[in-house]
């Protein structure tokens, strides 16, 4: 066969030399470049790449191993049924907001939402009513709901059919499910959570409790995020009393590919059998390099790793997503980014302002976290020696904006792209979600206030990305 590396192959050889060059890889898909895949998967995988033929099943339809796999993984996490996605927990998001809602129905939704939770209320024609997520601007980190306002949101819309909430959310941070749940099904309705980053927090007792153990009746998980499984690879989880299964398995069937990937079901039966043997020994291995990092950082002048008890008694913390906050070493978090990718080979998941997010899983080793610490203290002691100081101001996320169009009539209105600059007052037609975290500041049909204006420029002034710019800088917003 050819070499082909002496082909044009853009994606190929991008991936190459990135691999090529021995990064640190604190950032998703959990098996951190094949470290967390067993080695018998790992072998065989191209042998694995098959259709639906004779003994393999069929996603949409499982009569035979999909379906033993989806109810081993329903008796793992908890579930009375799971659905295995090979499209991203997207596909679930969407397929949850279809079955639970009908058009015109209103859903109440934190808003610091996935923008794939957005697009799926586009889908459904759902009118949303936001819940502001509290902030903590010591850090610039955004919490979560309590139980108290949603249960003002439900009483304020009582003819809302549910509640969809995310949780845990870039930061770690894990809301109070189990009182809010209590709250919403005291109310008689459907409690939906986006868990994508939290596939395993059923594993090991001293992280939050998983949305399904304290009464979710929805959940997605990706388990390509903190899980050693492929990318695309997710679980929806299902209890089935307030549930519409048969109409769940409708959307499914019409929102997933109908050539769906073995490799990425593999993953996922084999990322379920990894944790439910062996997920509470690793796990709990994995929490004394993350310990053993925290003491490291809190001998360090200009970094800090934040503690649940800065975010309140109702909130709880996530302890394998590493929040490094640098506004201690006189630069932003993007730049730190920039700065352990370029000198000390380490590539993590986020950063924005202020802070820098590392997800740790059961793939990484205490080497891993030894070469961190060393690229840490590193950037410390280059801070003492030119006593630098941020003059970057903590600027907490605007508020929700005034909605003037509903999602549903969107796609009907004309449109005329402007600058930034010059967006303010004008009714947006895209969502402008700095990436990551993936959180809009603005979405279709709301305005564009001058505080929201301000907000994204330091984003971008201080070097982060705001999806939802054209190359240009510029917006779509109604002509």
């Amino acid at each position: 066969m050819s070499n082909i590396d002496n082909w044009n192959i853009p994606i190929y050889k991008a991936l190459k030399e990135y691999a090529a060059s021995s990064p640190l890889p604190f950032h998703m898909p959990g098996h951190k470049m094949g470290k967390g895949i067993p080695s018998g998967f790992a072998e065989s995988m191209p042998l694995f790449d098959v259709t639906e033929i004779p003994g393999t099943d069929n996603l949409h339809f499982p009569e035979g191993p999909i379906l033993e796999a989806q109810k081993l993984a329903a008796e793992a996490f908890g579930a009375e049924e799971t659905f295995f996605l090979v499209n991203g927990s997207t596909t679930g998001i969407h397929a949850m907001i279809l079955t639970i809602c009908n058009p015109g129905d209103k859903l109440i939704v934190s808003r610091d939402c996935h923008k794939s939770v957005i697009n799926g209320m586009m889908l459904a024609g759902v009118m949303p009513v936001y819940i502001k997520p509290h902030f903590d601007s010591k850090f610039g980190i955004p919490t979560g709901v309590l139980a108290k306002e949603v249960e003002d949101a439900i009483r304020d819309n009582p003819d809302a059919v549910g509640v969809l909430l995310t949780r845990p959310n870039y930061y770690g941070v894990c809301a109070d499910i189990e009182s809010i749940a209590s709250v919403v099904h005291a109310y008689g309705k459907v409690l939906a959570v986006d868990e994508a980053h939290g596939a395993h927090l059923a594993f090991e007792g001293s992280l939050p409790k998983a949305a399904m153990d304290v009464g979710a009746d929805i959940c997605v998980q990706s388990a390509h995020k903190t899980l050693p499984a492929l990318t695309q690879g997710s679980y929806l989880h299902v209890r089935k009393d307030r549930i519409d299964i048969e109409k769940l398995k409708f959307y499914l069937r019409m929102l997933q590919t109908s050539s769906p990937s073995y490799l990425i079901m593999a993953s996922l039966d084999m990322a379920r059998a990894l944790m439910q043997y062996e997920g509470c020994r690793i796990l709990g291995r994995l929490r004394q390099y993350v310990e053993r990092l925290r003491h490291s950082v809190d001998r360090m002048h200009g970094i800090k790793m934040p503690q649940i008890t800065h975010f309140g008694r109702e909130m709880a913390q996530d302890w394998t997503r590493v929040v490094l906050n640098v506004e201690g070493l006189g630069c932003s978090g993007f730049e730190a980014e920039r700065k352990l990718r370029a000198e000390y080979g380490i590539q993590v998941e986020m950063s924005d302002l202020h802070n820098v997010v590392c997800i740790a899983t059961v793939a990484d080793r205490e080497e891993d976290f030894t070469r961190l610490m060393e690229a840490l203290d590193g950037m410390d002691n280059q801070l003492r020696q030119i006593e630098a100081e941020s003059d970057i101001k903590i600027k907490k996320q605007p508020g929700i904006p005034e909605m003037k169009i509903p999602l549903s009539q969107i796609s009907r209105c004309e449109k005329v792209k402007v600058n930034l600059k010059e967006a303010s007052g004008k009714i947006s037609l895209d969502m402008l979600t700095p990436y990551p975290p993936g959180i809009p500041v603005v979405c279709p049909g709301e305005v564009i206030s001058d505080d929201i204006v301000d907000y994204l420029l330091s984003i971008l002034e201080s070097g982060g990305t705001v999806n939802g710019l054209d190359g240009n800088g510029r917006i779509s917003v109604v002509a």
